[in-house]
Order: C-alpha cells, then sequence, then structure tokens
C-alpha cells in the first residue's frame, strides 16, 4: 500500500468542495460551551450526516443522482469503512432504523453479529474459570463475531434501493484505490493504539510505515485489497463477502491468529441472516420515539429514561438546574439496572419489554426519584416488571467500550435512514483482511455465565447477537418522521441520546444545540461530567447531592437531522469529524 505525505488540509479542502450546502451556522454564543460549534446545515430536498466529509459528501452525491436513502446508506457505509476503518466496516454489524414514506410505516432491521456455532458460555473465561482480562479477549480471534453488515446492506437494497447495487459502491472503490488524506483523528488513534495494531502482520503494515511509525496526518493512505473487495461484492452481492476466497480469508484470520485465535467457521458465515425486527417505541410528551429492540438496549433504555423523566417538569427545571441532573442521571441508573439483567438477545432469551416500558411499572419506579438527593446504591436495583411467563436472570457483567459510527439520511421522497454501525470497541480485533477490520463483537457479551446461581441473559451461546447499547432512533410526530439521530460512544449511547432529546424535546434547543451540548452521563452511579465544557459547572452541585463525579473525555458522535414544515436541518457532532451536506 502506497502512501505520501500532502498538505495537512487535503482531506478538508477535498471535503468542502461538495456541490452542497454544508456546516456554516454556530451555535450561539450565550450558549458557548468549551466545544466546537456543531456543524450545522439546512435543505429542501435531501440530506446526509455521518462522521466523516468524504462519506458524507459521497452519499449526498448518491441523493443528488435520484438515489434513494437506502441507496445512499450502502455508500456512506462503505467509504466509512475505508476512511473510518476504526469505528465500522464490512467486518463488523450494523441496526438500521428506517421510515418507508410510501408505506408510512417503520421498519427496523437487524445485522448485528452472531457467536459462531463452536463458541461456548465458557467462551471468555480463563484456565481457571475466572472472567478474562477485557483486552486479553479483545486482540485476536476469539472476540470475531460473525459480521452482519454486507448482508443489511443487501437486504435494505433488496426492499428499498433504487439505483444499480453495482454502482453503489464506486465512490469508495475509487478512494480505495486513488488513496484518501489521513485525517487528525485517524492518526491520533493508530499512534495511540501502538503495540495493540502491531499484534498481526496485515494490520501492522496497514497503519505503520516500513520504520514501524504510525501514520500521520495528511499521508495518503491506498488500500488496493478493500477496493478488489468491494468490487467482488458489486459483482456479485453478499454471497461473494460471505462465501468463497474472502469468506475463506475470514476464516484462517480468525483462526490462526496466534494464542488468542477464535472459532468462526465457514458454516457461519454461509448461515447468516439479516431479521427484521418490531420497532420499539415510546411516548414522550405527545411524541413517538422510535428505535432498535433486542439485542439492542437503546431503545428500551432510552424508553425507560424518558418514561421515568415524563413524572417531572424538566422544562420548568431547565438544563442549568442540578436537580435537573439529579433527576436525568438516577433516571438512567435505574434503567441500566433494568437492563443488565433482563435485556439480550430475544432469539435466545425472553424479555420483559412490555413490562419495562409499562407507565404503571414507570410510574411507580419514578417514585424513587421523589427524594432531594443521590439516590444510593441499595436503592437503585432492577425492578419486577410485568411478565407474560416467568424467568428470573441474573446481573450482566458485559463491558461495552465507546467506538462505532452513526449516520442518518433522508431522501427526497421522505424516505428516512438512522443506522448505527460498528466493529466494537476501536480497531475491533485488531485483525486484519482483504483490506478491512474484523470485529470484536463477541465480548459485548457477558464474560461470566451465571450470577449468585442464576443464569446471565446476555451470556455467550452459538448463534446468539450480543446485546448492544446502540441507539439508532426515529422521533414521530402525528405518524411523520420529525427527527432521526444516533450516537457512537459504547454504553454511553443510551445517555447520549436520551440527553439530546430532552434537550431538543424539554429544553428548546436546535439540532446544533443539542448534539453541541456538554454531556453529563450516570450509568452505574459515578456521574462522568465532560472534561473542558461547563458540564463541569455542575460539579460540586451535584457533589452537594450526593454524587461521586469524574471529568472525562466524552467522544460522541451524534448525528441529527430534523424534517419540518420548512425543510430539513441537519447537524453534525463538532467532537468528531462529520459534517451534514444537504440540498
Amino acid at each position: 500500500m502506497k502512501r505520501s505525505l500532502v498538505a495537512l488540509g487535503l482531506l478538508f479542502l477535498i471535503s468542502t468542495a461538495a456541490p452542497a450546502q454544508q456546516a456554516s451556522d454556530t451555535v450561539s454564543p450565550e450558549r458557548a460551551t468549551g466545544l466546537a460549534a456543531a456543524k450545522i446545515a439546512a435543505a429542501r430536498e435531501h440530506m446526509v450526516a455521518a462522521a466523516h466529509p468524504l462519506a458524507a459528501e459521497a452519499g449526498e452525491k448518491v441523493l443528488a443522482d435520484g438515489g434513494s436513502a437506502i441507496d445512499a446508506m450502502i455508500t456512506v457505509q462503505t467509504v466509512l469503512g475505508l476512511v473510518e476503518p476504526q469505528s465500522s466496516g464490512l467486518g463488523g454489524g450494523a441496526f438500521l432504523v428506517y421510515y418507508d414514506a410510501e408505506a408510512k410505516r417503520l421498519f427496523t432491521l437487524d445485522g448485528r453479529e452472531t457467536a459462531p456455532d463452536d463458541a461456548t458460555p465458557k467462551l471468555f473465561l480463563d484456565d481457571k474459570g475466572e472472567p478474562m482480562q477485557f483486552f486479553d479477549a479483545v486482540v485476536g480471534g476469539r472476540s470475531v463475531g460473525t459480521p452482519g453488515t454486507v448482508m443489511l446492506m443487501q437486504e435494505a437494497h433488496k426492499r428499498w434501493g433504487r439505483k444499480d447495487w453495482k454502482d453503489l459502491f464506486s465512490p469508495a472503490e475509487k478512494l480505495a484505490q486513488d488513496g484518501f488524506a489521513v485525517s487528525p483523528r485517524l492518526a491520533k488513534l493508530i499512534a495511540a493504539e501502538g503495540d495493540k495494531l502491531k499484534s498481526f502482520e496485515a494490520t501492522a503494515s496497514y497503519f505503520f510505515g516500513a520504520d514501524g511509525a504510525p501514520l500521520t496526518a495528511g499521508s495518503i493512505l491506498k488500500n488496493p485489497a478493500y477496493a478488489e473487495t468491494l468490487a467482488a461484492i458489486a459483482r456479485d452481492g453478499a454471497s461473494a463477502f460471505y462465501s468463497g476466497p474472502i469468506a475463506e480469508a475470514i476464516v484462517d484470520t480468525v483462526r490462526m491468529s496466534g494464542k488468542n485465535s477464535g472459532v468462526l467457521s465457514l458454516a457461519d458465515l454461509a448461515n447468516y441472516q439479516v431479521k427484521e425486527r418490531r420497532p420499539v417505541c415510546v411516548s414522550y410528551r405527545a411524541l413517538d420515539v422510535c428505535g432498535m429492540g433486542p439485542p439492542s438496549s437503546g431503545a428500551v433504555a432510552v424508553g425507560q429514561m424518558l418514561g421515568l423523566l415524563e413524572n417531572f417538569d424538566l422544562k420548568a427545571l431547565g438544563k442549568d438546574n442540578p436537580e435537573s441532573w439529579r433527576l436525568i442521571g438516577d433516571a438512567q441508573r435505574l434503567a441500566f439496572a433494568d437492563r443488565e439483567r433482563y435485556l439480550a438477545d430475544t432469539d435466545f432469551v425472553p424479555a420483559p419489554i412490555k413490562g419495562l416500558l409499562d407507565k404503571t411499572y414507570l410510574g411507580e419506579r419514578a417514585k424513587l426519584l421523589d427524594g432531594d438527593k443521590a439516590l444510593g446504591d441499595d436503592a437503585v436495583s432492577a425492578g419486577k416488571p410485568e411478565w407474560d411467563h416467568a424467568f428470573n436472570f441474573g446481573r450482566d457483567a458485559a463491558l461495552e467500550l465507546p467506538s462505532t459510527s452513526h449516520f442518518v439520511i433522508v431522501d427526497k421522497s421522505g424516505n428516512v435512514v438512522s443506522m448505527t454501525t460498528t466493529i466494537e470497541n476501536g480497531f475491533g480485533s485488531r485483525l486484519m483482511t482483504n483490506g478491512f477490520l474484523l470485529n470484536n463483537e463477541l465480548t459485548d457479551f457477558s464474560f461470566k455465565t451465571h450470577d449468585e446461581g442464576m443464569p446471565v441473559a446476555n451470556r455467550v451461546e452459538p448463534g446468539k447477537r450480543p446485546r448492544s447499547s446502540m441507539s439508532p432512533t426515529i422521533v414521530m410526530k402525528d405518524g411523520k418522521p420529525l427527527l432521526a439521530i444516533g450516537s457512537p460512544g459504547g454504553s454511553q449511547i443510551i445517555g447520549y441520546v436520551a440527553q439530546a432529546l430532552i434537550a431538543y424535546v424539554d429544553w428548546g434547543m436546535d439540532v446544533g444545540e443539542m448534539v453541541a451540548m456538554p454531556h453529563l452521563i450516570n450509568r452505574f452511579g459515578t456521574y462522568d461530567l465532560e472534561a473542558g465544557t461547563d458540564a463541569e459547572k455542575l460539579a460540586e452541585p451535584l457533589k452537594a447531592l450526593g454524587y461521586e463525579v469524574k471529568s472525562s473525555d466524552m467522544n460522541s458522535g451524534l448525528h441529527a437531522i430534523e424534517l419540518n414544515a420548512d425543510g430539513l436541518k441537519g447537524a453534525a457532532d463538532p467532537r468528531r469529524e462529520g459534517v451534514a451536506l444537504g440540498k
């Protein structure tokens, strides 16, 4: 793979050449937060908001040429897999929430990775029967699940595509052949990964020079192997990925990765299926907030947070009031307590989804928030939602670290895509083949199989899909889409999306303001405050309420498009490199 140095600004010169309206407005001075302004755009016909300028530009061109939102999704995903390989790609999986304007209904497609048939609940236990250390499990083939993204793209295109399948891969294929400028973000992440990326020859030779130095920002990176893979999929469809030489190379890479090799087989790839799931919707302040059900915990957990908070007047309290954040933080803790006990792949274990989202159940749980201090740890436990059958689960022990990517698309017909896509932890398993990285998605399962004698719902089982926090969301108003939104960020995704929705609905923020707003997240008791932002001003008031607080980087990647009477307004999170483009 050939590399050369170019001016550092080349990437952004390329991205600003798009013949479409780009980010120009900024968050107003009185909303200043310590972050850069959100990158926003307005349009009348169509729009894309994605995590990299080259991906957004390529997707917007597909829409401008008459393609559907699903056509643009395929192009955006394949470009992201090239220019943002640490977050998503062909070797990973995705959840798609889609509004079909002609049918006037929502669909959700599950392209989540699956555990190999040879995997057992003891996959992540060491020789002593104890859970492995996280990165001991991640790096290598043990953590690789059957990828689902390619099959998801094909299934969605069969249903809702408009342009020829083969043409949708051309932008990414050309970029892979000609090369693209390594962005500052990618360069920084490569340098930070260091030894983990150097664990395997193919990965090391792609991300590091012959002298062992990591690629620098502005380097031109070519990926002919990725171009060949895309050409094969464009020509022969998903079968080119799930059988034949590409599939054989995936399996060989997983099974021959050294002491931490995995058990993925050709049969696992050949048998992979995308599943249509029923959307999970909750009402909040006269809006319907809809997303992906299990194996995603996103829509249920976001729905529980909103259902708990609907019992309180957050609008009157306001965004700067510590009381608002006491309610939000403890609502999130209660939702996570239910999540870790009850939610997993419902093809394998039952889940009380109706019970968890029942207004009466959430109203009773909301009484826990009636005090004036942070909930004690003993008060934050899983509730007892109504079941339609008997079943008991133990508490989960899964660790879900930030990475992933989210994008949103609206086409001129009013079709809407909200898709979260991932290879799990940054750079996935660190294994690379045929020009793309392989996921480490199996580490989203609980490493322990039982808790106090009860089975853990999210334990490893053959063919099972690991639980996820990905929360691709479409908000409906009077039966029509109003807002498409989502974010990367591991288990913090749930908080990012819920906070953005509260900011939009209760505090009247527009899409640019809500994605740039400082983050405050409380999943497990300690309140995480986004470092270097106005969130830190709430540290002392939150301590006075009884919380432990910690400042940390919170690298969300919120992308949103609002559909209103004036057209479309999109925003890209200033914490990443993305943009919103439209016409």
